[in-house]
Formats: C-alpha cells, structure tokens, sequence
C-alpha cells in the first residue's frame, strides 16, 4: 500500500510541476464559469423546476469540459513516461505492473475530481440569491457528484489506455478524444428512430447513452444499471492497460 500511495503521490504532483497541470485547471474553470454565465442569464426571469444540476448538465458547456479535459489530463500518464526514458526506470523498480496501472489511474481520476470541485461550490453561491433554494437540493448535488465520478472513472481509464499504446502525448490525447467522442455520440443515437431495427438493439442503445445516464444523476436518482455500465468498462479498459504494460515489460 505504501508503494502505491507513493506512486499515487508522485502521478498527483507531476500535474503541478507542469505548466499542463495548470493549463487544464484555467480552461476548464473558464469553461464552467462560462457555462453557468450563460445559463443565468438564459434563465433569468424565467420560472424552472429542474434542479440546478439538470440545467448544467443538460444546457451547459458539461460535456464539452468533460470530452477535452479527460484526454489532457490522461494523455502524459504513459507517453510522457516512455518518451523521456523514465518509463524503463520505472518498470525496472521493485512495484508491480498493477500498482503502476493503478497508481496512473488513481492519480489522473484525485486530479480529475479536483478540477470539478468548483462546480459543486457555484450552486451553494447561487442558493444565496435563488428564490427557491429547493432548485438545488443536497441530494441531486451528491448524485451528480456520483455521476462526474463514474464518468471521470470511464474516461481516466480509456485515457491511459490510449497513453500506454504510444511515446506521443499529442496521439495519446487524440486516440482518447476520438474514443470518448464516439462513445458519446452513440448517445444520441438512442433519439433517432430505430423503428425496424429490433427491440434489443433500441435497448441496448438506449442503455448506453451516458446523455440520459447523467440526466439521471443530476436529477437525483441513482440507477444501478448505470453504475454497472460504467464500473464494468473501467474495469475492462484498466485490464486492457495492465495487458499492454505487461507486454511491454517483457519485450
């Protein structure tokens, strides 16, 4: 354990030795802050009974945070190892091919948490000034929160992936893009009509649109299918990354 808190430790802290680290954390609170500017002001005057949560994640700028964030942040977790050379020191250290894997993971999901902090502090600014505080209720902000955490725990992991597959930062962070932009398009292929195509198929792209999965969350309701759905591809894609540095150790 304390091999893998160390690593942890050390994935953690290489995001703010870096001028990276920093570049994500002001894009991504320019994109947040921009996001409830807008919905303020396209929901000033106007009576709504959606929660807060609901409003941003549906309306806001939530997705396009997420999709250009996760890359950024997983894409110098291998890469950046393997193209300066550390990445043989490291393989060559008493720990573990898991306890990298892990450890990578671990320190890009404490990273990705941090950057969403702020979101859960601007509604509690807003209920200062709402007229009906009921809008943003402490149960939908802890399923919400739920929600950025199971998401952040599909993309960190797809991320590394894609990192451990490449020497390049720059193609590590388009695999991962690419991969998580098609996977969050298939979400709106559940609203087409697929009349013909077969009951099964309907559900079975209907159970993979993360769209409504967080319309969920946000709304407060936690559904165990969507907590399945996202822990099982973790699981998967960090199996795959363990796969890929096990390969390479031995080569």
């Amino acid at each position: 354990m304390q091999v893998f808190l160390t690593l942890v430790r050390r994935e953690l802290g290489a995001y703010f030795i870096s001028i990276t680290g920093y570049v994500i954390i002001s894009g991504v609170l320019f994109l947040m802050g921009l996001s409830y500017v807008l919905l303020l002001a396209a929901l000033n005057g106007e009576p709504f009974d959606q929660p807060i949560t609901e409003v941003f994640t549906t309306r806001g700028l939530f997705w396009q945070i997420l999709l250009l964030a996760s890359p950024l942040i997983t894409m110098r977790s291998f890469a950046y190892e393997r193209h300066t050379g550390t990445y043989e020191t490291l393989m060559t250290a008493p720990v573990s091919d898991f306890d990298v894997v892990m450890a990578k993971f671990t320190g890009a999901l404490v990273f990705h948490m941090l950057i969403w902090s702020p979101f859960f502090i601007f509604p509690f600014v807003l209920r200062h000034y709402a007229t009906e505080p009921i809008i943003i209720g402490a149960g939908p902000m802890t399923t919400t929160a739920l929600g950025i955490f199971l998401l952040g725990c599909l993309y960190m992991s797809m991320g590394c992936l894609a990192s451990s597959l490449t020497r390049s930062q720059v193609i590590a962070a388009v695999n991962a893009f690419a991969v998580g932009m098609l996977m969050f398009l298939m979400s709106y292929v559940s609203i087409l009509d697929l009349k013909g195509m077969g009951h099964h198929l309907v559900s079975a792209v209907s159970h993979i649109s993360m769209i409504e999965h967080m319309r969920d969350f946000s709304r407060g309701i936690v559904d165990s299918r969507h907590v399945v759905f996202y822990l099982t591809l973790t699981v998967i894609f960090l199996y795959l990354n363990y796969k890929v540095v096990e390969s390479r150790r031995w080569k």
